[in-house]
């Protein structure tokens, strides 16, 4: 990138300046790929848009990509090389098994873990105040979905179907409970392997048992392919599931009929009331992309968020005081509030849903319990 700062009354090129390096892992191929090359973007458009301004305090802000393929082995690797790298901070890594797995690296490096794409509580309960989140939990987003399928829906025979690691287990503990305190328990949970489409058994499982709706845990593809073998076994039942999932792709690629809700993090782009949503859209825009999500503007406000910390480091950016600032952090922009502290690890509270046709066209409906 050619912008050049002012330092010392002398001009000097990026190219000697120092940049910000920020390591990231996250999926860029397999079966959650689609997240992490959509939150990278998000994040790199804010970053590029930010160097051609001058960077943080003079300096350019750089993101050194590793595919992990959502597979924890390949994470582990991937962090102990950014590490060896010197990176300043790890940014941006999706999933909740690939960030278990990196936790005894993260507690003994304690080197700051910002806004990973996961709602995991482990990441959020941690005495360690280098793990720092920016959505909200699963836990948020699960109490919300339960509330809707059970207090406006009315159901009480709800399954669940999770990936078989430490995302499922983990929901399944947070499902049990928020089903306990409405007095109700799944009616049956059958599991998956991780970045597969094995999900015929688990249908077969389903369809066995009389059911209002099943909350799936896990990626788009085996969530897409439940979603259809259910219209083709005539099961018929509504799917809630989380942010995760990516809604962009998966309510246009599903059966007119099919009922499925979403819980989000992020508002749709273009109805969002925020002012760097405007922001986002222009700078996507002039970087040539054409459509928008809530992928790509979680990435973009992650960079946002992190530069906004950083700059205030104006006497030298290190760790300490990134950590420092993060707790001192109050961000307002209309609906949207961000603020840390020393006992919360989350920077946001909000939860929103996406809906299929089919459950749009029935709140529509005058006649309907909505």
């Amino acid at each position: 990138m050619s912008f050049t700062v002012k330092a010392k009354s002398e001009r000097i090129k990026v190219s000697q300046v120092k940049s910000i390096k920020l390591g990231m892992s996250n999926a860029l191929t397999g079966p959650a790929s689609d997240l992490g090359k959509e939150l990278k973007k998000g994040a790199n458009t804010y970053f590029d848009s930010l160097n051609k301004r001058g960077g943080i305090n003079g300096r350019p802000v750089e993101i050194i990509s590793l595919d992990d393929a959502y597979e924890p082995q390949k994470t582990v690797i991937n962090t102990k090389n950014l590490i060896e790298q010197q990176v300043f901070a790890l940014f941006g890594y999706v999933g909740t098994p690939t960030s278990h797995a990196i936790m005894p690296m993260l507690l003994k490096s304690k080197i700051p873990y910002l806004m990973p794409f996961t709602g995991a509580d482990f990441l959020r309960s941690s005495a360690d105040d280098n793990i720092l989140n920016i959505r909200a939990s699963y836990y948020q987003e699960l109490k919300a979905q339960i509330e809707y399928l059970v207090t406006e829906k009315k159901h009480n025979k709800i399954a669940l179907v999770i990936q078989a690691d430490e995302f499922g287990l983990a929901a399944q503990r947070a499902v049990n409970n928020l089903l306990n305190q409405k007095n109700l328990k799944a009616v049956i949970t059958t599991r998956y392997r991780r970045n597969s489409n094995d999900i015929k058994t688990a249908l077969n499982q389903l369809a066995a048992q009389p059911l209002d709706s099943v909350i799936f845990i896990g990626t788009y593809q085996p969530f897409i392919h439940l979603i259809n073998l259910a219209h083709i076994e005539n099961l018929d039942v509504l799917f809630a599931s989380l942010s995760f999932i990516g809604s962009h792709n998966l309510l246009n690629q599903i059966p007119l009929s099919s009922r499925v809700v979403l819980t989000e993090v992020m508002p749709a782009p273009q109805e969002c009331k925020w002012q760097l949503c405007q922001q986002f859209i222009t700078d996507m825009s002039n970087a040539g992309h054409k459509t928008f999500n809530r992928i790509q503007l979680e990435g973009y406000l992650n960079a946002l968020i992190f530069s906004h910390v950083a700059e205030q480091c104006t006497e030298g950016l290190n760790r300490q005081c990134l950590i420092k600032q993060f707790n001192q952090l109050n961000y307002k922009d209309n609906t949207l509030k961000i603020s840390f502290s020393n006992e919360s690890a989350e920077g946001m509270q909000q939860v929103y849903f996406s809906f299929s046709k089919a459950l749009r066209k029935a709140i529509l409906t005058p006649t309907s319990t909505h």
